[in-house]
């Protein structure tokens, strides 16, 4: 299971809205200082994803939850998003190359096949998304935020 702590923005009818801020690893890296992402992260504008779960217990607005979805489902959409249109492109290429025999043709194969490919897992992406399996779901719930009070009593120095 991969989890994720997301801040909850509304709460209605057991179902809840929770935003989840977009983390870059660029502060775990041993090469920060050359790194070209680091830069290109700190160029664009800070992203946070918002997405809606369902959840029996009524949440308060600005409280935490942790967020979890199953390793499976997230690979399989990483395969379908990445491999299909590698796939379509190879395919179609080596295809293109076979019955016209010039590079230009495998070139423009390669170009449908990659669309092709990108059209096919915009197709399917829906339809797996719909997937009760590959939802995600609410871990854990913190405390709501004005109900954590911190009281600190000093002894006295004289006794």
């Amino acid at each position: 299971m991969i989890k994720e702590w997301a801040t909850v923005v509304s709460w209605h009818n057991g179902e809840a809205v929770v935003s989840c801020d977009v983390k870059a690893s660029c502060n775990s890296c041993a090469s920060r200082a050359g790194c070209g992402s680091r830069v290109l992260n700190k160029l664009g504008p800070q992203m946070t994803h918002t997405i809606s779960v369902p959840s029996a217990q009524p949440l308060v607005v600005g409280q935490k939850v942790e967020l979890g979805i199953a390793e499976g489902s997230l690979l399989s959409s990483a395969l379908l998003v990445y491999m299909s249109p590698l796939m379509g492109l190879f395919v179609m290429a080596a295809l293109f190359q076979t019955l016209f025999g010039y590079d230009l043709a495998a070139m423009g194969g390669a170009v449908l096949g990659g669309v092709g490919g990108f059209l096919l897992a915009r197709a399917f992406s829906p339809r797996l998304a719909a997937r009760e399996a590959w939802q995600p779901v609410i871990l854990s719930v913190s405390l709501p935020p004005n109900e954590l009070r911190v009281e600190t009593h000093t002894p006295d120095a004289g006794l």
